[in-house]
């Protein structure tokens, strides 16, 4: 008989780590790697599907890829981290959330789609980061499913990475805890987190709470997470002008110096009947949130449409700084993360020995940051 995804998938495991997992009554465990903060019977698994609970033992995914390539680190997106440089991304199977509109759903959906046919495909992770060395990348980012349920297989990459001088990041959903967080940050600094909306009905709809996602962007950036922040705007799902306008402000309250990407959505997986967003929409989010104090604010996924919207301008003077298109750097005026014009210290992990942290709310306001 052929091996099931669900067997193949059970071979390749880990234990947990201790910092994620609670032991309770009659050999069940509470899974604390995401927001759900599953209690798990033995022989069940969490909302995820990939941890499970293996004779009062959780088991976690490990051994294995479902996606490994080279990519622009523009295309995590990051703006603020090595820019115009490459991240060695790779991701496994699996996820919290189910999205309707997910954009990697071939692999995030596994288990609870039948669809979702991509498949794991066994690695060591010094062949991972020999890659990484052969190919000159500064980045590592785990990546494509979502990574939190994954985190005990990410550190032991990160941890390989980190001991060759390579950063480390996550392209999460956000839907966190104290304690993964507490977990992660000794091993990886970039953080990229969705913001799918700003009103908890819809976000439960997407199998989450809005509250945790909120929760762990304020976490992050207290553990000095290099943190920024997507939004895919999808019409007739988030892309009012209040919702727009709450959200921005909560990450204007945290620092108005987060950088906020609003994306275009296109028709996908199973909201492929919806309008793809329009250069309007995403020109209108912007200047929301530009208009709530937000000093980087970028319009993506639709490459060369959306002017210098996908440029960084200096917060000091507004000249600007580095000129994209899609996921091309045309031109990076950066001095060691500054401004050649005015010397503004540009927040941002710009290469390996150059980082100027996020500020908070209010202490950007009360520091220059030219000396």
């Amino acid at each position: 008989m052929a091996e099931t995804l669900k067997d193949l998938l059970a071979h390749n495991t880990m234990a947990a780590a201790s910092e994620l997992v609670r032991r309770e009554k009659a050999g069940a465990v509470r899974c604390l790697a995401c927001g759900h903060r599953c209690h798990i019977t033995p022989g069940a698994s969490g909302v995820c599907r990939v941890r499970f609970n293996q004779g009062g033992e959780l088991l976690v995914p490990a051994g294995y890829v479902a996606s490994l390539q080279i990519d622009p680190i523009e295309k995590k997106p990051f703006f603020h981290a090595f820019p115009g440089r490459e991240a060695l991304s790779f991701g496994m199977l699996g996820c919290d959330l189910h999205c309707a509109y997910c954009q990697n759903w071939i692999t995030s959906q596994t288990l609870r789609d039948l669809a979702a046919v991509s498949r794991p495909h066994a690695i060591d992770g010094r062949e991972m980061i020999q890659m990484a060395l052969k190919h000159e990348v500064p980045v590592v980012v785990s990546t494509y499913n979502e990574p939190l349920i994954t985190s005990e297989w990410a550190v032991e990459i990160f941890r390989l990475a980190r001991a060759e001088g390579i950063v480390c990041g996550y392209v999460s959903n956000g839907n966190g805890t104290p304690e993964v967080l507490d977990y992660l940050r000794s091993h990886m600094d970039l953080f990229k987190i969705d913001l799918k909306g700003f009103r908890d009905r819809p976000y439960r709809e997407l199998g989450g709470v809005l509250q945790n996602v909120l929760d762990t962007i304020v976490s992050a950036v207290e553990r000095d997470f290099w943190v920024e922040v997507v939004t895919l705007i999808v019409p007739k799902f988030n892309d009012s002008d209040e919702e727009l306008r709450d959200l921005a402000r909560f990450l204007a309250g945290i620092s108005p110096f987060i950088p906020w990407h609003v994306t275009a959505f296109h028709p996908d997986y199973r909201m492929d009947d919806n309008p793809p967003t329009s250069v309007a929409a995403l020109r209108r989010a912007y200047d929301i949130g530009k208009g709530e104090g937000l000093h980087f604010v970028y319009a993506g996924n639709l490459p060369g449409r959306v002017g210098d919207l996908e440029s960084t301008f200096c917060p000091g003077c507004g000249r600007r700084l580095i000129e994209r298109v899609g996921f091309h750097v045309k031109s990076n005026v950066l001095e060691g993360g500054r401004c050649p014009h005015c010397q503004f210290a540009v927040p941002g992990r710009w290469d390996k020995d150059t980082a100027h942290p996020l500020p908070k709310a209010g202490q950007a306001a009360a520091d220059d940051r030219r000396f």
